[in-house]
C-alpha cells in the first residue's frame, strides 16, 4: 500500500478515533525539531565498502505471498497459466464463442444478468472501472450544464486518478463530507454550489468499508431526486455491502440513476467492471465507450473470467462478512490494536497499530516464511506519530486457518525484531 499524505481534518479523526486506545501512549506531538547540520563531505576511503545489495523486488514479493497457505488480504490467482486455461475450459464448456467489440453472446449476455441482478434496463461491459465512472459523470456533467459532481473526499475520483476527471472532461469535485462518515442527505442539500451529480461510494473503502445505515441510504436517494441531482454508485465493493443490508442488490440501486461494479475486486477476475442504467444512458455510454479507446477488439476473456466467478463469488460474501465480524473483535481483544469499523460492517477493515513500515514489512516477510501467513499487503505511515494502517479483507484465503491462528499470526507483527 502507497504512502499517503493525511489530510488536518484526516489527522484529527485518526487522533480522535485511537485516544481511548493505548496506541498514543508515551506519543509526543511536539514539533519535528530541525535535522542537525550535515557533516563535511571527506574524500572516500581506499578501499570503500560493497554497496547495499538492492531490495527485493515486485516477483520476490509475489513469490513470497502465493507461497503462503492462508492470507489475510485478498489476491490474484497463483498461476496465470492454470488460470487462462481455466477460463477457456469454461467457455468450451458453456458453447460460447468469442465478441468483436462487444458484440457477441458471451459479452451480452453478462451484460444482461448484471443489469438485472441491480434492477436496471441495461449494463456495458468496461475494460477499467475508471473508463466506466468517468463516462458516467461526463454524461451527467453534460446534461446539467455545471460541471459539477458531488463526493467524499476519500473517493477513487479524487486520490487515484490523477485529475482525470478535470484534465480529459473539465469537471470540478466538491467535497461534500468530512472524511469520518459516508456522505449523507444533509451533506448534499448544503453543499457549497450546484451539483449535476453525487457519486457515493458503497461501502466507504477509506473507512474500512463503512457504509450508511438504510434509513440514511433511503433519505440520500430521496434528497438527490428533490434536488434534481443525478446519483451514481461507486460500487466497486457493492457485493460486500449486500449482508449489511439484508436486502437485494436490486432493492439497494433502486433510487440511484446509474451503478459501477467491478469484477477483479472481490470477483477475482482479470480485470473489466460493469455500468449499468436506462437503455438510452447505456447506449450513449457505449458510444463514449468508444470515444475513450474502450472498445476493444476482443472483450471475452476478461467477460468470461468474470461470468465464470459471479455467481460461487456472491454465494460467499456472507460467510465471508460473517468471519470478518469475528476475526475483528479476536484483532480488537488486544489493545495494542486499534479496528475500524467496530463493528464490522463488510469482509474489509483497517487496523491501527504502532510501528514503521519498513520494519513491519520485514516482519511480515518473516511472518509468511515461518508461518506461512500472509498477514497484510503493506503499512502506511499516519500523521499520528508512530501509527501505522493496514487494511485487510476476509476472501477464501482464511479457509485454511481458524480465527486463533490468524490473530496469532496478525500479532507476531509486533514482535521485538
Amino acid at each position: 500500500m502507497a504512502h499517503r499524505d493525511f489530510s488536518r481534518g484526516e489527522f484529527l479523526a485518526l487522533s480522535g478515533l485511537l485516544a481511548g486506545s493505548t496506541l498514543l501512549k508515551g506519543t509526543a506531538h511536539a514539533a519535528v525539531p530541525k535535522s542537525p547540520p550535515a557533516p563535511k563531505k571527506e574524500a572516500p576511503a581506499a578501499s570503500a565498502a560493497p554497496a547495499t545489495p538492492p531490495g527485493p523486488t515486485r516477483e520476490d514479493f509475489e513469490r513470497l505471498r502465493r507461497g503462503c497457505r492462508a492470507s489475510l488480504v485478498l489476491g490474484t490467482a497463483g498461476n496465470e497459466g492454470a488460470e487462462l486455461v481455466r477460463i477457456g475450459e469454461w467457455v468450451q464448456r458453456q458453447g460460447l464463442m468469442g465478441d468483436v467489440y462487444g458484440g457477441g453472446e458471451l459479452v451480452q449476455s453478462l451484460e444482461k444478468r448484471v443489469a438485472g441482478l441491480l434492477g436496471f434496463e441495461d449494463a456495458c461491459f468496461m475494460p477499467t472501472g475508471t473508463m466506466g465512472q468517468l463516462i458516467a459523470l461526463r454524461m451527467y456533467a453534460d446534461a446539467g450544464g455545471r460541471r459539477a459532481f458531488g463526493v467524499h473526499p476519500s473517493s477513487h475520483h479524487v486520490l487515484h486518478e490523477n485529475d482525470s476527471y478535470a484534465v480529459l472532461h473539465g469537471l470540478r469535485a466538491v467535497n461534500l463530507s468530512p472524511w469520518t462518515r459516508p456522505v449523507l442527505a444533509g451533506d448534499v442539500r448544503e453543499a457549497r454550489e450546484p451539483l449535476d451529480v453525487v457519486s457515493v461510494e458503497l461501502p466507504v473503502r477509506w473507512l474500512g468499508g463503512q457504509l450508511q445505515t438504510w434509513e440514511q441510504l433511503e433519505e440520500l436517494k430521496r434528497t438527490c431526486r428533490e434536488q434534481g441531482v443525478k446519483l451514481h454508485m461507486d460500487g466497486a465493493r457493492l457485493w460486500e455491502s449486500q449482508p449489511f443490508y439484508g436486502r437485494s442488490y436490486a432493492d439497494i440501486c433502486r433510487g440511484f440513476d446509474s451503478v459501477y461494479v467491478s469484477f477483479y475486486k472481490m470477483v477475482g477476475a482479470l480485470g473489466g467492471a460493469m455500468v449499468a442504467g436506462n437503455r438510452d444512458f447505456i447506449r450513449t455510454t457505449r458510444l463514449w465507450r468508444h470515444r475513450h479507446g474502450g472498445n476493444i477488439f476482443q472483450m471475452w476473456p476478461y467477460a468470461a473470467s468474470a461470468a465464470m466467478r459471479l455467481d460461487d463469488t456472491l454465494a460467499r460474501v456472507p460467510g465471508y462478512v460473517q468471519r470478518a465480524k469475528s476475526l475483528t473483535e479476536a484483532l480488537a481483544a488486544d489493545s495494542r490494536l486499534t479496528v475500524l469499523p467496530r463493528p464490522v460492517q463488510t469482509n474489509l477493515f483497517r487496523v491501527f497499530l504502532r510501528g514503521d513500515p519498513a520494519a513491519l514489512g520485514r516482519q511480515r516477510d518473516r511472518i509468511a516464511r515461518e508461518n506461512g501467513i500472509w498477514v497484510a499487503n503493506g503499512f502506511s505511515q499516519t500523521r499520528v506519530p508512530g501509527v501505522v494502517e493496514t487494511e485487510l479483507q476476509v476472501g477464501e484465503g482464511l479457509a485454511g486457518i481458524d480465527d486463533a491462528e490468524a490473530t496469532r499470526a496478525f500479532l507476531r507483527l509486533l514482535e521485538p525484531a
